[in-house]
């Protein structure tokens, strides 16, 4: 019979290098370096009062250390995060063999406050010295994630009251039907179960009854439009995502061209992108020199904001939300994307369509032609009409191609007495200056507009991918949006210094 060495698996004591484990080029010494290194914590150390009395704490330098790498592992428990520090040798050498407990890491995130801009900041300067910042495009963009919050506890003041009325009433209408089914009895008393429901109906009305006294006000939006409370997480917000709603933030980054630097982030309990874009604008004033040029989607797309970047004098690139169906590009996005459900849309159904309108038909950028629906051609056979008060630009199709076309019916209103289809896009009023709107749209539907337009995906998608798939931060995990800022910033950073550790950091 064969005989084989003996492979013990038992645990034992080995020696092991602690500052070898962390090899060059790889994420977790580049944050050994930065933080050791690079990075000025002295804001974090102000926060001890133990220099002559009380225990020793860890360094700051070390809790984020250990937070970074978790973040970029996809750990985000704080147990996790200590359980790590005694199983995986990274972890046990980024913290020397410590293991701090889960609340010492909970506490350290969650108290980070201010001083994670200053730290985001200072990675931005490196990032900026080893050249991989250009300045020539900055993409805004943001991502819908769900919170800590309950989504059913979201809700106006009014809805509230409403909500606590009915509990009162259903405690109220439980205790008078035992009453009534024991009244021959000497002490009416409802069973176990039903007397804890009862109690748990009081509780959630007297909670109620608190929070409307705590909260004598709605929450109020831009222009006092009123906004929906949550009574678990009051900053978060009710967001539509392709996927459903969710009760969340939205994290907004700015990302850099050149290498996909993110150089601004900031998170939001608003769902409304629009409202977003001016802030984060002036955030990256810092930033921006004069040829930088900014692109953002058509969720940040108004009058006021183009009106307010052509008063800072910025260069923008804002997509309307028709800009896709102008751009023939696009004209086969509808076969790529997923269907409904059937057992779960909800939604009523479409009504039969009718004669097709003017928006059904592309213009080209010079406007001397535009496509039907059947994919014809009409020429432009009017510029500068007038049409009631607008000034329009019309177009007229071809008697080859109207006369035998298959959705004539759909096209014409009198099919059997009109030769061919006529159309009339509207520009503008005739009495009125040309809106920043307008301005834009012919922008971005020039040749030049479009090329510059179609780095923006290049640019932003991938981050987020990162930071979402390969990260794996699917929802926010702290409450209140102080605390949800420090966690993107945190993200981001993280994905910051892996773009330092791929272009020969610290090597």
């Amino acid at each position: 019979m064969a005989r084989y060495k003996t492979i013990d698996t038992s645990p034992r004591f080995l020696a092991v290098d602690l500052e070898r484990q962390l090899l060059p080029g790889t994420f977790e010494h580049a944050i050994h370096h930065l933080l050791d290194h690079e990075i000025d914590l002295s804001a974090l150390d102000a926060r001890y009062r133990n220099d002559a009395t009380g225990a020793t704490a860890y360094p700051p330098a070390t809790l984020l250390k250990l937070v970074l790498f978790a973040y970029s592992q996809g750990i985000v428990s704080s147990r996790a995060i200590e359980r790590m520090c005694r199983e995986h040798v990274v972890f046990i050498a980024l913290s020397g063999d410590s293991q701090p407990h889960f609340t010492t890491i909970a506490a350290f995130i969650r108290n980070l406050g201010d001083a994670i801009a200053t730290i985001f900041a200072q990675v931005l300067l490196i990032c900026d010295r080893q050249g991989l910042i250009g300045r020539e495009m900055f993409a805004i963009d943001g991502v819908k994630l769900p919170s800590n919050a309950s989504k059913q506890r979201s809700g106006t003041r009014a809805g509230f009251q409403h909500q606590a009325d009915k509990l009162e009433a259903a405690a109220k209408k439980m205790l008078e039907r035992h009453r009534s089914e024991d009244e021959g009895a000497p002490e009416p008393d409802p069973d176990t179960k039903a007397r804890k429901r009862i109690e748990g109906l009081q509780r959630d009305a007297a909670q109620l009854r608190q929070w409307l006294a705590d909260h004598p006000q709605d929450r109020k939006g831009p222009g006092g439009k009123l906004r929906k409370s949550n009574r678990t997480d009051p900053d978060s917000a009710k967001m539509a995502t392709g996927k459903g709603v969710v009760q969340g933030y939205c994290g907004v980054a700015a990302v850099d061209a050149r290498h996909q630097i993110i150089v601004e982030a900031q998170a939001h309990g608003t769902g409304s992108e629009q409202e977003l874009l001016i802030p984060i604008v002036d955030a990256l004033a810092q930033h921006m020199d004069a040829k930088t040029l900014l692109t953002a989607d058509a969720g940040y797309h108004s009058e006021d904001n183009l009106k307010a970047l052509d008063e800072r004098g910025i260069d923008a690139l804002i997509a309307d939300n028709a800009m896709r169906k102008r751009d023939e590009r696009f004209a086969d996005q509808a076969h790529h994307q997923q269907g409904a459900d059937p057992l779960h849309d909800k939604s009523a159904k479409a009504d039969k369509p009718g004669v097709y309108k003017a928006s059904d038909f592309i213009v080209a950028p010079d406007q001397t032609h535009c496509i039907c629906p059947a994919g014809k051609t009409l020429y432009r056979n009017g510029k500068d009409c007038m049409v009631g008060n607008y000034t329009a630009t019309k177009f007229r199709g071809a008697l080859k191609d109207c006369v035998g076309c298959p959705l004539r019916a759909n096209c014409l209103r009198k099919p059997e007495a009109t030769k061919t289809r006529q159309v009339a896009i509207l520009t503008r009023r005739a009495d009125a200056p040309i809106s920043h709107t307008e301005r834009m749209r012919r922008r971005i539907d020039s040749q030049r507009g479009r090329e510059q337009y179609a780095d923006r995906f290049a640019t932003v998608e991938p981050v987020f991918g990162n930071v979402r798939h390969n990260k794996k931060l699917c929802r926010f995990t702290l409450r209140g949006r102080r605390k949800v800022d420090i966690q993107w910033k945190l993200y981001c950073m993280v994905h910051n210094i892996e773009k330092l550790a791929n272009n020969g950091y610290a090597r």
